[in-house]
């Protein structure tokens, strides 16, 4: 007899642990995935090539409904969880309905942090998020009016860029003084930062939102400095933090996130998480690749092969505004050596920090081809003194060497 499992969420994390199912163990379970938002499963790494125009709405989705169904998957979208019933082992949706189940698997994911700045209730301000939220700043863009965006982390810049891309006038202003300055160091920051200047978008770092100034729409931006930037549309991207009020109100433990063990379990039994909303070991983590690995090993223990969860060397590798950024490991190098290539003309950065003869984090900037490799090095740790003078030029000169 199928065991019921439902899954709250339909982001990528949720869909990738489908896809793991399927592929382990077709037919064991009866499955319900419930989304909140309207549209199945899609990519939100490309929401800003969407924003801009760059890509089409079917180009972002994971797969259609149609997968869902062709293997027997029951997919309910638009339709919140609004409790959850561990001991009872049912949820209810928006509408009242409730669903039974055997197993659990909570893939929440994150919400976009709103600061409470006086006006930010304002119309025009939004967060960069969902397909909602590209609704709204295009709709915005299209006015010709200027924008701002709060904000200069990857979501930030990413926001700023699509924006830009629309033909918007973009000021991003960014409290620290470097962009991405938990992903890159200061040097792969300035060449990102000029990167941006160079696509028409005005980067103020150092710079603190005081209020957002309105009526019923907002009209401008206020610093802490007392400048005004005048704004049609603000655009709330300074972080996300894991969506866990479903699961607090269910009376599972949590902390930043829903605590899960290495087999991502919660306290409650035949309850899983996973994904951005998930705590392990006292780690929250805000990427997609920790997601996949998670679905990977709940897959396997739902599937009943032994697997544990051990954690994740967390690692970055995208395309932000057009530019290609890798970083992993320690790169800020502290305690250890740095190896640098720099191309300033070319826009090409690397930055590779040793202790000992380990790799131990790297930063890439502009020329990603050997982000592969370097993360193998500093996964495997394994010695690199033969190659160490060849290290910076890439894997085929080292090999040579």
């Amino acid at each position: 007899m199928q065991r019921r499992l439902l899954v709250i969420g339909n982001g990528m994390s949720s869909l990738r642990l489908l896809e793991e199912l399927v592929a382990l163990a077709p037919g064991r379970f009866d499955v319900t995935v419930v989304g909140a938002e309207a549209s199945p499963a899609y990519n939100r790494v490309l929401l800003s090539p969407l924003l801009a125009g760059e890509l089409a709405a079917a180009d972002v989705e994971l797969r259609p409904a149609a997968w869902y169904a062709e293997n027997g998957i029951t997919l309910r979208t638009g339709q919140p969880v609004v409790a959850l019933d561990p001991v009872g082992r049912n949820a209810q949706l928006r509408d009242g309905q409730r669903l039974a189940f055997d197993v659990c698997v909570l893939a929440t994911g994150s919400e976009p942090i709103l600061l409470p700045l006086p006006g930010s209730h304002l119309a025009g301000v939004t967060t960069f998020r969902s397909h909602d939220d590209i609704a709204t700043m295009r709709a915005a863009a299209a006015t010709g009016l200027p924008a701002v965006v709060v904000g200069g982390g990857l979501l930030g810049i990413e926001a700023a860029y699509g924006l830009a891309r629309t033909g918007a006038k973009v000021t991003l202003v960014h409290l620290m003084d470097r962009l991405m300055e938990r992903q890159l160091d200061a040097e792969a920051a300035r060449l990102l930062k000029r990167a941006m200047e160079a696509k028409g978008i005005r980067v103020l770092l150092r710079s603190s939102t005081r209020a957002i100034l309105g009526g019923r729409r907002v009209r401008a931006v206020e610093l802490a400095d007392g400048r005004i930037l005048p704004a049609a549309l603000v655009v709330m991207a300074v972080g996300v933090k894991p969506s866990i009020r479903l699961a607090a109100s269910a009376g599972l433990t949590t902390g930043r996130g829903i605590v899960v063990d290495d087999k991502l379990a919660t306290s409650a039994d035949g309850v899983y998480a996973l994904g951005e909303c998930a705590e392990h070991r006292s780690q929250c983590y805000g990427l997609i690749e920790p997601a996949y690995e998670q679905a990977r090993v709940l897959a396997r223990h739902l599937a009943g092969r032994r697997d544990r969860y051990e954690g994740s060397l967390l690692a970055t590798s995208l395309k932000v505004s057009g530019v290609p950024v890798f970083s992993i490991g320690d790169f800020e190098g502290a305690g250890g050596e740095a190896v640098l290539f720099e191309d300033r003309e070319a826009g090409i950065y690397r930055k590779l920090v040793l202790r000992g003869d380990r790799l131990c984090g790297a930063v890439l900037i502009g020329d990603t081809g050997e982000a592969v490799w370097y993360r193998e090095l500093v996964r495997q740790q394994v010695s690199v003194a033969a190659i160490r003078g060849a290290l910076a030029f890439g894997k085929a000169y080292a090999e040579a060497a």
